[in-house]
C-alpha cells in the first residue's frame, strides 16, 4: 500500500512539474530571430560588404586609383587574386531571405515588423542588391540555387546574363509591392522606415544595371533605364542615400577609422592620379577628399610604387569627412544619377544628345559640389572653363566619366565598373605590378570552391576560358 501510494505521489509532482514548465513559458517568446532584427543585421553588412571592410574596398580604391599604398605596398600592385563571397550568403542574403520565409509563413517573427508586403519587398531589394556587387566582382556566381541549405549544398552558378535579367525583375516588382499605405517596415537603420525611398532606391539601382548594359545589350539596358527612371529615382541631395558609422560604437564605427586612429596603421593616401587630376582645376573638394598638410597643401602619393613609404605629415590621408568614427558613406546619389543622365542623353538612352548631354554633366558638377558642401557660384563657373572641363561632343564620354569618377571618390566598386565597361577615365597601371596585364578585370573565386563545389566550380572556369584568373571579363564587357 505504501508503495502504490509513494509511486501515485511522483506522479502527481511530476504531473505538476509539466504544469509548472508551461506557466514558465511565455506564450509571446520568440523561438526564431525577429525580422527587425535580420533586417537591421543585414544592413549592417553593407559597411562590410559594399565598401566599409577596408581589407576589401580598399582594393577597388587602389584598382581605380582613388588611393595609392604606403608602407605595405601589394594589393595596388594586383597580388590579391582570390576573395571569399562566402559571407554574403551566410550573412546579409541568407537573413534576407529568412524575412521573406517567415512573412509567407505568417510566423510571429514578423509581427509588428511591418505589413507583409512592405518586409517582403524590402528583402527582395536588398538582395538584389548584393547579388549586383556580387555578380559585378565575381562575374558568374550561385544564384538560382543559393540559400537553399541542405537541398543544395553545391549549388550550381548561374551566368551573369541570367543573373541582371532575374534582378531586374526583383527590383521591378519589389518596387511595385511596396504599399505606402500600410505599416512601414521596422529595423531599418538606413531609410527609418521611410517606403518611398525605399522604392527610389529599387529604381537608382535598376537604372545603374539599365546603364550597365549599354555595351552588351542597349536595347534591354536602354528599356530598363527608361523605366526606372520613369517609376522615379534619386532627384535632389536631400534624397542622397548614406550609409552611417555610428561614433562611440565599435561595433558599427567606420572601418577607415578603425584602419587609421584605433590601429593606428595609415596605410592609405589619397593617390597622385587624383590630386595631379583635381589640383590645377581648384576642385574644392580635394580638402574634403584628403588630409591637408602643414603649408595648407594636399600631397598625393605616387600610385603603384614597389616600395614602402611612410605617410603620415608626408603624403595626405583620407580626410576626415570619410575616415572620421561616425562618418557616412555614400551609397546612391544625385550628382551620380545626373552623371548617368549625362552619359545616357551622350548614349543616346535620353532624348536630347550632347546639348542634354552638357547639361546634365554640369548640373551633376553642381550637385557633387553641393553634396560635398563647398558650392560657391564664382568658383564654380570658373571650374568650368578650367582646362578639360569644357564639355566638348568629340570627348563628352570621356569627361562624363572621368568627373564621374571624381565625385564618386571611395565609392570605388561604381567607378571600377565605369572603368571596366567605358575605359575612363584613362589610368596608366602599377608601374611594379605583379602582372604585366596590369588592372584587374574581375575578382578570381574563393579558393576553398575547389574543395566544396569542385564540379560547379570548375563549370564556371570553363566559361571564364578554362583559367580562374583576374582578367576574365564580366558578361556586360565587349
Amino acid at each position: 500500500m505504501k508503495k502504490i501510494l509513494m509511486l501515485i505521489t511522483i506522479a502527481v509532482l511530476f504531473h505538476s512539474c509539466d504544469k509548472f514548465d508551461d506557466t514558465n513559458i511565455s506564450p509571446t517568446l520568440l523561438t526564431q530571430a525577429s525580422t527587425k532584427a535580420l533586417l537591421t543585421n543585414s544592413q549592417q553588412s553593407i559597411s562590410e560588404m559594399a565598401f566599409g571592410n577596408v581589407a576589401s574596398s580598399r582594393l577597388a580604391a587602389l584598382y581605380v586609383q582613388h588611393l595609392a599604398e604606403g608602407p605595405y605596398p601589394g594589393p595596388s600592385l594586383y597580388n590579391d587574386r582570390n576573395l571569399s563571397f562566402a559571407n554574403f550568403y551566410t550573412g546579409p542574403l541568407y537573413n534576407l531571405e529568412t524575412i521573406i520565409k517567415y512573412n509567407n509563413e505568417g510566423s510571429p517573427a514578423a509581427n509588428s515588423n511591418g505589413s507583409k508586403n512592405n518586409q517582403i519587398a524590402v528583402a527582395r531589394i536588398l538582395k538584389a542588391y548584393f547579388y549586383l556587387l556580387m555578380t559585378d566582382k565575381w562575374g558568374d556566381i550561385p544564384y538560382t540555387d543559393a540559400l537553399k541549405g541542405n537541398e543544395a549544398y553545391a549549388p550550381a552558378y548561374d551566368k551573369q546574363q541570367n543573373i541582371y535579367t532575374s534582378l531586374f525583375k526583383e527590383l521591378t516588382e519589389a518596387a511595385a509591392q511596396i504599399n505606402e499605405a500600410e505599416a512601414k517596415v521596422v529595423g531599418d537603420v538606413i531609410f527609418k522606415g521611410n517606403m518611398a525611398a525605399w522604392k527610389r532606391f529599387a529604381n537608382t539601382m535598376r537604372m545603374v544595371m539599365g546603364l550597365r548594359l549599354s555595351v552588351k545589350d542597349q536595347a534591354k539596358g536602354k528599356t530598363e533605364y527608361a523605366s526606372a527612371l520613369a517609376a522615379g529615382v534619386i532627384s535632389s541631395n536631400a534624397q542622397n542615400i548614406f550609409y552611417a558609422f555610428i561614433t562611440g560604437d565599435p561595433n558599427n564605427s567606420n572601418p577607415w577609422y578603425n584602419n587609421y586612429t584605433a590601429s593606428n596603421r595609415n596605410d592609405y593616401a589619397i593617390s597622385k592620379t587624383m590630386t595631379d587630376y583635381m589640383q590645377p582645376k581648384n576642385d574644392p573638394r580635394l580638402k574634403i577628399y584628403a588630409e591637408v598638410l602643414a603649408g595648407n597643401v594636399v600631397t598625393g602619393l605616387p600610385y603603384g610604387k614597389g616600395q614602402a613609404v611612410n605617410i603620415p605629415a608626408a603624403y595626405s590621408r583620407i580626410g576626415s569627412y570619410f575616415r572620421d568614427q561616425g562618418a557616412s558613406m555614400p551609397m546612391f546619389n544625385y550628382a551620380q544619377v545626373l552623371f548617368m543622365r549625362a552619359e545616357a542623353a551622350k548614349l543616346g538612352y535620353e532624348a536630347g544628345g550632347d546639348a542634354a548631354a552638357e547639361q546634365f554633366y554640369k548640373d551633376a558638377i553642381k550637385a557633387s559640389w553641393e553634396q560635398y558642401g563647398v558650392f560657391n557660384q564664382a568658383a564654380y563657373d570658373a571650374y568650368l572653363l578650367s582646362p578639360g572641363i569644357p564639355y566638348s561632343a568629340a570627348t563628352g564620354h570621356k569627361q562624363i566619366i572621368t568627373e564621374k569618377w571624381v565625385h564618386m571618390y571611395l565609392n570605388s566598386w561604381e567607378s571600377w565598373n565605369d572603368w571596366r565597361r567605358t575605359g575612363f577615365p584613362v589610368l596608366t597601371p602599377a608601374t611594379d605590378a605583379i602582372d604585366p596585364r596590369g588592372i584587374p578585370l574581375r575578382l578570381g573565386y574563393p579558393t576553398n570552391e575547389v574543395a566544396l563545389n569542385n564540379a560547379n566550380y570548375l563549370a564556371a572556369v570553363a566559361a571564364l576560358g578554362g583559367t580562374d584568373n583576374n582578367y576574365g571579363k564580366m558578361w556586360w564587357l565587349p
